[in-house]
């Protein structure tokens, strides 16, 4: 429970428990000391000084973060007058552990000034000592030490600042990709105004004027009259067929990487996997078979299947991802496949069957094609469509 609390607080709140708790610690570590220590020749026993200066060895700690100089000189000065004094044992750790946290949190500038100060003080506390407690060892151990938690304390510095730098730059990345989606919404909502001002607008327009025509030539020149009905079936057939791809178009809650022109197709597809290779998603596309010219319909509704299996491996694959075109007489056939993360099964959300892939089921399904969408056994996803060369009629 302690531990999951401590993840749980902000950033000020854990450094502050930390710091206490490793100021608890410390003092209970000298306090145990001070009354279980032997008495060698040459030092005095514990008194209340002692344990004065136990205390103002240890408990600046608690504002190293703040005031780093001032704990610092605080610790060492106690430390240096402990020492002088011959009290027993000798309190080296408070100064290391002060050391590496100072090294650790402060600016360099400070640490190294603290480094040298520690340095000092170490060297005339032992030099204080008498000759029974301080030994040739005991100078070589004393400078290792301090050596190692200024160097540590300087590489964990390094490492964390290295980090907050690479996530600084992930989040300046993730809100320039959240940018450009919306940017790529707003393109997607001209886009359509644009497709359903060309599709109803003109057939609408046609409509009118052959319905007009019709019924004035109705009596007195039927074969007009049945070509002007042809020509308003026809008509009306196209553009029913542009509205159900269009509505399946608006049920989508946006597509990253829309294209501005009115209707674009499978030969848009390199600016389409540019735009995705430079937004993190390194795609190849492989085609086959001789390209035989489609519907705009058709064309159109493949090119979607491409954008939004590439949308949605960008969102939810990766690193890679593979297209296939493969033409054959009277179809082409349209697969998208990626790699998902760490070679695993994707997990997709509760409503990953949502409006991208029942846009592409009811877009296929306008030209009675076939899709398949779903994860790969091996990792991945796997979108894969046949469509007719040409609409088929309604």
């Amino acid at each position: 429970m302690p531990a999951i609390a401590l993840r749980s607080a902000d950033p000020q709140t854990r450094a502050r428990l930390i710091d206490g708790a490793v100021t608890a610690a410390l003092l209970a570590l000298l306090l145990w000391q001070l009354t279980t220590h032997v008495l060698l020749p040459g030092q005095r026993p514990s008194g209340p000084v002692t344990y004065l200066l136990a205390l103002a060895m240890v408990l600046p700690f608690g504002i190293h973060r703040q005031k780093p100089l001032v704990a610092a000189a605080v610790v060492l000065g106690s430390l240096l007058v402990y020492s002088l004094a011959h009290y027993g044992p000798y309190p080296g750790i408070n100064a290391f552990v002060l050391l590496f946290a100072i090294t650790l949190h402060g600016e360099r500038r400070e640490s190294r000034a603290v480094f040298a100060a520690t340095l000092l003080t170490l060297t005339i506390a032992i030099w204080a000592q008498p000759a029974a407690v301080a030994t040739a060892s005991t100078w070589f151990s004393t400078f290792l030490v301090a050596t190692v938690a200024g160097l540590l304390g300087e590489n964990l510095r390094h490492r964390r600042e290295r980090w907050t730098a690479l996530e600084e730059r992930a989040r300046f990345v993730e809100m320039e990709r959240e940018e450009r989606v919306r940017r790529a919404v707003i393109e997607e909502r001209l886009r359509i105004a644009r497709e359903l001002h060309d599709v109803v607008a003109h057939a609408m327009s046609v409509i009118a004027v052959q319905s007009g025509v019709g019924h004035h030539v109705i009596d007195t020149q039927p074969e007009e009259a049945r070509r002007a009905l042809a020509s308003i079936e026809t008509t009306s057939r196209a553009a029913l067929t542009e509205m159900r791809r269009l509505l399946g178009v608006l049920r989508q809650e946006g597509e990253p990487h829309a294209v501005l022109t009115p209707a674009p197709g499978l030969a848009d597809l390199p600016v389409l996997v540019a735009q995705v290779n430079e937004a993190g998603l390194e795609v190849t596309v492989t085609e086959s078979g001789e390209p035989t010219e489609a519907s705009v319909p058709v064309d159109l509704t493949a090119y979607r299947i491409v954008q939004e299996a590439l949308t949605n491996a960008l969102k939810h694959g990766g690193p890679a991802a593979q297209v296939t075109i493969a033409y054959s007489p009277g179809e082409v056939y349209v697969e998208v496949i990626d790699d998902g993360h760490d070679g695993q099964v994707r997990a997709r959300p509760a409503n990953a069957i949502g409006h991208g892939l029942i846009g592409m089921r009811e877009r296929v399904a306008v030209f009675q094609g076939d899709l398949v969408a779903g994860p790969r056994p091996g990792g991945g996803f796997r979108v894969a469509a046949h469509l007719p060369l040409r609409p088929v009629q309604l």
